[in-house]
């Protein structure tokens, strides 16, 4: 319905790491924080029968409890790229719109990736902890690792963030190759199974978009091909990967080296890494930048906007 000029439409911000919006949307809309009502119940018997569209971090689940119970409820603007906690379908199928930042964040989260792969693969983190507490030898000097120059990558998803890190492991004159459920037109070489693809990769990129159908698809099989040599790299979502058979591998050397910026629980506790061997860890930092950031938020203000003034949204989940 079209906003009229006397209107200022109710809006929720669902998680408190979304914060930093909430003077942005204050001149348009009126603003509800989730977190403000301990007590959902509270929560939808006040501003929940008001509220018309929620801000809200893709990666984190949003009950369809709660979202049945919000009458007036038609927008779910995602600030991320990603939307894996919120069931599209159902939305849809309650007239609720699902937006969100696609592609825009995707050379970061690249960059990203090419440097956990070059942190892990060279020691750069593991030097740095040497130096930094007096264990430099010369000795060490006479055990050098491979470089990356001929080495095979292999890219799980072939989305706007598996384009991006194909092209950047190309520039290190590595030979890639994919994997995904869905075929797609490309000139990269695409691995008949997952399977197949890990038995032939160095290192394993994981960059697939979630989804019901691929929880911990990086299982202990698909570990154990990639092999006692091989690197697991993850900057798409923790769930794709079971942590559990991976910290597994990392220890008893069925696995050479993982290097993570997603987990299965966020933040992931540090004790759960303690004595895990030849990992590099980074707290999902990899698509935030001063860069990304102010256009994802420009994008979902965007969205807002149209929504409100029955306009097309301008990044429909799908469109």
């Amino acid at each position: 319905m079209p906003n009229t000029p006397a209107e200022k439409p109710d809006v929720l911000i669902s998680h408190e790491m979304l914060l930093p919006l909430q003077p942005l949307l204050e001149g348009s809309y009126t603003v509800h924080r989730f977190w403000d009502f301990p007590d959902p119940l509270a929560f939808l018997q006040g501003p929940g029968q008001s509220v018309r569209a929620i801000v809200h971090a893709g990666e984190m689940a949003l009950g369809k409890d709660l979202l049945s119970e919000m009458p007036q409820l038609g927008l779910i603007a995602c600030v991320s790229v990603g939307y894996d906690g919120v069931d599209v379908p159902w939305c849809k199928g309650r007239g609720i719109s699902v937006t969100h930042s696609t592609g825009l964040n995707a050379g970061d989260v690249a960059d990203h990736a090419v440097g956990l792969m070059l942190a892990a693969w060279r020691g750069i983190v593991e030097g740095d902890h040497r130096l930094r507490a007096g264990r430099w030898t010369h000795a060490e000097r006479m055990a050098p690792r491979h470089g990356l120059r001929g080495r095979k990558v292999g890219v799980v998803g072939l989305g706007h963030i598996g384009e991006a890190v194909a092209r950047r492991c190309e520039a290190f004159e590595m030979k890639v190759s994919w994997w995904a459920p869905r075929p797609k037109e490309t000139d990269r070489p695409r691995a008949d199974s997952l399977m197949a693809l890990a038995r032939d990769s160095d290192v394993l990129m994981v960059c697939a978009r979630p989804d019901d159908t691929n929880h911990h698809m990086i299982n202990q099989a698909v570990i154990e091909a990639l092999g006692p040599q091989g690197l697991l790299v993850n900057v798409a979502r923790g769930s794709l990967v079971d942590e559990d058979a991976l910290i597994a591998a990392l220890k008893d050397g069925r696995l050479g080296m993982a290097a993570l910026d997603v987990f299965d629980q966020e933040p992931t506790p540090p004790a759960r890494w303690e004595g895990v061997p030849r990992t590099v860890l980074t707290p999902h930092l990899a698509g935030a930048t001063l860069d990304s950031i102010p256009a994802m938020v420009g994008l979902t203000l965007e969205n807002l906007r149209c929504y409100f003034n029955g306009e097309p949204l301008a990044s429909p989940v799908g469109g």
